[in-house]
């Protein structure tokens, strides 16, 4: 839920949508819990790289500088 929330302030302040096409391709939501881990687990990933990926292209103000390597790491 903290993802969608971060996804709806930066859309707030910018009045820019952030587009997320493979999340939505997941129909998946936080309240979905009927849906097993690994399915939430995809969704965050995705959702997350599609909101960096969006703040990075924008130059946007709450864009933080990420080394090139991957931001997660599997256990």
């Amino acid at each position: 839920m903290l993802m969608i929330h971060i996804k709806r302030y930066s859309e707030n302040i910018t009045n820019h949508e952030i587009p997320t096409k493979h999340y939505d391709s997941l129909e998946i939501s936080p309240v979905h819990i009927h849906k097993n881990k690994k399915c939430h687990k995809e969704a965050i990933l995705a959702l997350g790289d599609e909101i960096v990926s969006h703040l990075h292209s924008q130059n946007h103000p709450m864009r933080v500088e990420m080394v090139p390597e991957k931001a997660v790491v599997e256990h």
